[in-house]
């Protein structure tokens, strides 16, 4: 199937090209782009091959007793730890936001550590992610001093411009 960003810069090509109509098959899915007086349109739709399978006859069994059934509650064990949650709309919190639509990447190359964790302090000018954009990198600066509260999304997730990305604690 195609990603999101391929289809854009797809999208863009030919919108910038002489190409009237644009038709790419792979993968069992079809893309057809057509200029309509200027306006590039898109249709995507996967090859489905329909399955047809023929109904097998039930045999009726015999009943067979049924054991009296108790209601058994299950109490949440109190060894395991209480997820720690964060509030989006905590006044307190400085949200890092995407400066763009992307895919986040939490380190400089998959074997590497990843920029900051929670708990790390961060400085204005501490690189804390990367976000890619048709090939460019981009590094994401904490632009404030504090510590990192939570991570809100996760390495290689598409995320959308003004999503927020990482909650800071304002530090002086």
């Amino acid at each position: 199937m195609f990603k999101v960003q391929e289809l854009r810069e797809i999208i863009k090509l030919v919108d910038s090209s002489s190409l009237d109509e644009f038709v790419y098959e792979a993968d069992g899915a079809k893309l057809k782009l057509k200029k309509n007086n200027g306006v590039v349109t898109e249709v995507v739709a996967p090859k489905v091959q329909p399955v047809i399978q023929q109904a097998q006859p039930v045999e009726p069994k015999a009943e067979e007793p049924k054991a009296p059934v108790e209601k058994v509650e299950v109490a949440p064990e109190a060894s395991a730890p209480a997820e720690k949650s964060v509030n989006l709309d905590d006044p307190t919190l400085h949200k890092i936001t995407s400066p763009m639509v992307g895919t986040f990447y939490q380190a400089p190359s998959p074997d590497s550590p990843p920029y900051v964790k929670v708990g790390d302090k961060v400085e204005p000018d501490t690189i804390v992610c990367i976000v890619e954009a048709m090939k460019l990198f981009n590094e994401i600066e904490a632009e404030i001093k504090g510590e990192i509260v939570e991570v809100l999304v996760k390495n290689e997730q598409l995320v959308e411009f003004g999503q927020p990305l990482f909650l800071v604690k304002p530090t002086e």
